[in-house]
Order: C-alpha cells, then structure tokens, then sequence
C-alpha cells in the first residue's frame, strides 16, 4: 500500500494553520471580535446580493450606476444595523444554539423588507423583485453557517457547543455563573427538560449584557427586579468550588430573596461528565461558611505517614475516615483500622480496598487491615500493635455527643478517657513512635462531661510526655466540623425537608466550624511538628451564630421564616433551651501561653497539667468510683484534676481560636 506523504503533509499543514486561526481569534479582545463579525456578515450580505443578481441575469453582475451602487451598498448596510439592533452581535458565538441561528433568520428577513421597501420607494430599475426572496434565504445560510463554522473551529479547541433543541421549559431559574460551567449547565438543564433558564447572573463587567446560548447575561444587582419580573423560583450556582469567598457573597447575596438555591459540583466533575444536573445539591453550610483552602506542606503531610504503619482508632467515624483517607494518600507501607462498630469498619474497609484496587499497577500499594474490637481492650490494643509493627496512631475513637454522655457518664469516661490511657499504655510500652489524640474545644473549661472526660484523655498524654520516653505524645484540639454524624446542619436540612420547624436550643449560642477534610489534613500536619505534651490548637476562624445560620439555611431553600414579623411564613425557629452539659461559647485555649507553627492555621499550645503520680492517684479513685458507681466521687474527681470544670454551666464566654488580645471574648460572624 502507498502512502502518499504529499497529501498528509498538506492535511498537518491545513490543520495548523486552522488552529492557528482559532488561537489568534480567542485571543482577540471583545471590541475586535465584534469589529470582525460586522465586517463578516457585511461582506457575507454583499456577497448573497451579488451572487442572486449575477444568476438573474445571467452573467456576473456590474453596474456604472451611481444610483443601484447605492442600492445594492444599502443592504449590507441595513443588515448589519439590524442585526445590532436586534442584539445578534450580544450573542456569545461558541454558544450561539439553535435560538440563535432562528434569530439570524428572523433578522435577517427584517433586514431584507427593509432594504426592499426602500427598494420600492426608491423606484430605481436594475434590481428586480425576484431577488428579494433569494437574498433573504441565502444571506440567512451564510451568516449562519459562518457562525456554525466558527463553533465548531472553537470546539476544536475544547470550547463545547450546547445543543438546545427540543427543550421542555418549565420551572423558571437563573444560572449564577456565565462562564464555560454555567454554558455547560445551561446544556444539562435544557437537556433534562425540567426547567427553563430564563437568565444567566454574572458580576463580571465584560460579560453583561451579552448573551449565552440565547440567554442574556444580568449583573448581580438584578436579580431582584428578574425575580419579579420572571418569577425565578431557583438560582443554580455554577462556579468553581475553589471559589469559596465569591461563592459565599453570592449565597448571602440570594438569601433576600425567595428563592431555592442549589450548587453544581466542582468543574472537574461537570466536564469530565461525572457530575450534571442530576448532582445538583442544596447549599450547605460548608458553601456558607468554609473557608478559602491553604496549600498543605506535603513534607508535613508525609512525615510521620510514608513507608510507615498507621494505626488509626474510630477509623469508621467522622474524622476517622477522612484521616484514614488522606493517609492513604501519603505512602503508608500499612494501615490498620480499629473501631468497636462492625458497620463502620466494614464502609471503611471496603472503600479503601475499592480506592487501591483503582490504583495503577506499579504503585505499591500498601496493606490493610480491619480490626474490631474496644480500644479498652488492652490485649487487643498491644496485639494489634505488635502484629502490624505500628509507629503512629491517630486516636480518633470517642463517645462525643454531649447530651448523650451526659446521661451515660461512666461509659463516657471509661472510653474517652480510660481509652486513651490504654491506647498511650501500650504505644510506650512497644515503642510506638507517637501518639496523636483528636480532640475538642468543649475540653476548654467543660460544663458537661464529655468535655471533662476529653481534658482529662489530655492530661494523661501530657502526664507520659513530661516523662521524657521515646514515644512522642500530643493532642490537637478544634471545635465542630461540618456534616459530622449528628451535626447540627444535617439537623437542620432534615427539619427543612420535613417542613419545620427547625430547633435552636438557644437565640446567642455560637460555634466554631471547620470541614472535616481540612481539620484531617491540618491533624496530620500538627503531627508531624510535635514534641511532645504540646496541645495543637487549629485555627477555626471566627464563631457563627446558630440561629443566624438556621435562619439563612431556609432562605436559602426558597422559604420564608414563619416568625411573628412574618406569620405566613414557611417555617419556624423554636427556642428549646440548652441541653444537659451545653454552653452558649465554645473556647479553645485554656491559657494564653501559644506560639505560631510552620503552618499559619496551627498553633502550639503549652498548658498546665498533672504530674504522673498526681494523675494515677485521682485516676485510681475515678475508676474505683466508677465501679462502684458512685456518681458523686466522679463529679468530685472531676472537679479537682479539670480545669474550669462547671457541671452547672456557669461559665464565662472564652477566648475565640487566634485571639487578638488576651481575654477577648468570640465575636459571632453575622450570616444576614
């Protein structure tokens, strides 16, 4: 067989000349793509006239005539003004869809009559009727089909063009976002039928007023006046999820309005196909309130992780699972998951086999090994670290709802804290390199137990590291983490669903927050900068006010508060009362004694704390007292060895995560 190399080498050069081109008018600044389309469908327009006269008459057209040059200069002329009055030229052109092209149509037989009225009224012979018609149908193909051209030279470039034909309008939205992920939203949503976009929201100057897909692009201070005007019931957010801080002024931005708000997945997802409208979600609180990434060190990442064997306790739980996942990330050469819940450790189990069996083939992949059992099992626990050749555990298993440990304070102990002890016990007694206890900010001057027995995990591994053994001992302490089991947003969105009402426990209570992602990554780091008995301390930002994220959280669904400014609302704010062990102030800091790190969302913490000897005799009188269940000898041990403990909740609002100056009390970010 012959190839015939002439022929390729003609093709490769036709084809970068062609992506040349394309390049060369992407990079054109607006003005001049609009200069360009004018100057084109002028001479596309002169070109249809020239060519229906020349096949009227039968030869190639010419004239002397001053008065049919003027004519025939007119048209194009006439064209080009309607177009531009019509908006054609507002149209985004990699988006132009089939509305568009039946707008080149419609403007282009309006710009025809025109120029045929004039014709008539002029009364100039040399130009006969019979062309009017073809003008008209030729000028609409050929300024069409250039603009066909040109999407598909654009898509050649991995600009997608949507295909809007035999769209179902139905509930009217707007698309925040008239970027390539709004066009490639609008796609999906016209696609599924299901609603009609009737606007697209964007802030950028460059793009108002222009048109996507045939929908005109608003500038934010609209959308009031499109909510009236249109009756919009639902925004759907199409920006980037990096774009935390946009995305959360744009939320709080809506949440005047009656209107349902929904988010679209990252843009990674949305082009590779693996997300579209069907993943569609409301707005949660980590739109509201999480904050702009920071870059992880990936030398802190894997200090303490690659090539070694991690153990990781309540590896099925909230934060477990997240650290179990960026663990994985890091080069493990093992990974052992211990947690007392079979359902638990059977997910996690079985999502970390899923996620290596997807690796390449030549990476190496590291072993897995699910344990169930009690991290007060003191054989199982040393077992389980002899087998496995363990060098760092992540203490992750604890009894954490407040209420509930409250009611349950010997199980609460015995697991919290006596489960740490067993853990510490065994790592230094095995050489265990170090030892990392998660823990909370309600350990800070608790009024419940949960939050005392947590101090008192604290104490036991700042009792060992004072110690001076070979095994490093720390904590890192944070407030609440978004989407946890038992959250209070999850709480939220299921009373919303239910039509209400939501339960507020009290009008001034505030937290802090912080996703569960970056509260793993920032653990891990902590980690590797410990040196023993230090508490870690991780920037939460600023604390939020409960009621005024329940509040915005039904805005943000398209309901109105039922309250008794607005009794027709749709849903109530009920004031239940703080519950057993519950403060209105979480802290995070017991003294004042902290020092930055190598990362800026961490600090080091050095806090006061029991001597060995001192510990074991009030912890010795603890676990008599428990197994005799003797309730007032707990509360009294309590008392003594925690710091600030207040069983009545007579507690004094507490110093915010970084404070500014000592003793400054949380300042409640304002969510209206």
């Amino acid at each position: 067989m012959r190839v015939r190399v002439g022929s390729v080498d003609q093709t490769q050069r036709a084809k970068g000349l062609a992506a040349e081109l394309r390049d060369r008018l992407l990079e054109l600044p607006r003005l001049q793509k609009r200069v360009l389309l004018v100057a084109t469908d002028f001479a596309l327009m002169s070109l249809a006239l020239w060519i229906v006269l020349s096949i009227r008459y039968g030869e190639p057209f010419w004239t002397t005539r001053t008065e049919l040059q003027l004519l025939f200069a007119a048209a194009p002329l006439i064209g080009v003004a309607t177009f531009a009055w019509s908006g054609l030229y507002r149209l985004v052109t990699r988006f132009i869809g089939s509305r568009g092209v039946t707008q080149i149509f419609l403007s282009t037989g309006l710009a025809v009559l025109i120029w045929a009225t004039l014709l008539f009224i002029a009364g100039q012979p040399g130009i006969p009727r019979s062309v009017i018609v073809p003008f008209a149908l030729l000028s609409g193909l050929l300024i069409a089909g250039t603009r066909h051209l040109a999407a598909m030279l654009f898509r050649s470039a991995g600009i997608r063009v949507p295909n809007f034909d035999q769209m179902l309008a139905r509930k009217p939205v707007a698309i925040f976002g008239a970027g390539q992920m709004g066009a490639n939203l609008l796609q999906e949503v016209r696609r599924a039928g299901n609603r009609n976009v009737v606007a697209f929201i964007d802030p950028s100057p460059t793009i108002r007023g222009q048109y996507v897909g045939g929908v005109k692009v608003y500038p934010p201070d609209k959308i009031g006046k499109l909510v009236e005007r249109t009756g919009i019931k639902e925004v759907l957010i199409a920006l980037p999820h990096g774009l935390k801080r946009e995305r959360r002024t744009i939320l709080r931005e809506l949440e005047r309005y009656p209107i349902e708000v929904k988010v679209l997945p990252d843009f990674e997802d949305v082009a590779s196909g693996q997300a579209g409208i069907n993943d569609l979600r409301p707005v949660d609180v980590g739109d509201l309130l999480g904050r702009d990434p920071v870059k992880p060190d990936a030398a802190l990442l894997a200090r303490t992780i690659k090539d070694k064997s991690i153990l990781v306790t309540g590896a099925g739980g909230s934060i477990g699972s997240e650290l179990v996942r960026q663990i994985l990330r890091q080069a493990p050469a093992c990974i052992v998951l211990l947690d007392v819940s079979e359902v638990a450790l059977y997910e996690i189990e079985m999502e970390v086999n899923e996620a290596i069996a997807s690796w390449p083939a030549e990476q190496v992949k590291p072993a897995v090994h699910g344990v169930l059992g009690s991290v007060l099992d003191a054989a199982l626990v040393a077992e389980t670290i002899r087998r496995y050749s363990v060098k760092t555990i992540y203490h992750a298993a604890a009894y954490k709802h407040v209420p509930i440990v409250e009611h349950n304070i010997i199980a609460g102990i015995q697991n919290n804290t006596f489960g740490v002890a067993v853990i510490a016990e065994c790592a230094r007694r095995l050489d265990v390199e170090r030892v990392i206890l998660i823990s909370t900010d309600k350990a800070v001057r608790p009024t419940n137990v949960m939050g005392a027995s947590k101090r008192l995990a604290e104490l036991v591994l700042q009792s060992l590291a004072d110690e001076k053994g070979q095994t490093i001992f720390s904590m890192v302490r944070f407030g609440n983490v978004l989407d946890s089991s038992g959250s209070v947003v999850k709480r939220f969105r299921k009373q919303i669903a239910a039509g209400g009402p939501v339960t507020v426990t009290h009008r001034d209570i505030v937290r802090y927050f912080m996703s569960i992602p970056e509260a793993a990554e920032l653990v891990i780091q902590a980690s590797a900068m410990a040196r023993g008995g230090e508490v870690f301390v991780l920037h939460m930002g600023e604390p939020v006010k409960i009621d005024d994220l329940a509040r915005l959280m039904i805005h943000l669904s398209g309901l109105e508060v039922r309250d008794e400014v607005n009794p027709a609302g749709d849903i109530a704010v009920t004031y239940t009362g703080l519950r057993p062990g519950e403060k209105l102030y979480e802290e995070l800091l017991i003294g004042a004694h902290t020092t930055g790190t190598e990362h800026p969302r961490i600090m080091r913490s050095d806090e006061p704390f029991l001597k060995a000897a001192e510990l074991k005799r009030e912890l010795d009188v603890l676990q008599a007292a428990m197994t005799m269940r003797d309730t007032e000898t707990i509360q009294a041990v309590l008392l003594r060895t925690v710091e600030g403990y207040s069983p009545e909740g007579e507690t004094v609002p507490g110093t915010p995560a970084v404070p500014a100056t000592e003793n400054a009390g949380p300042r409640p970010r304002t969510l209206h």
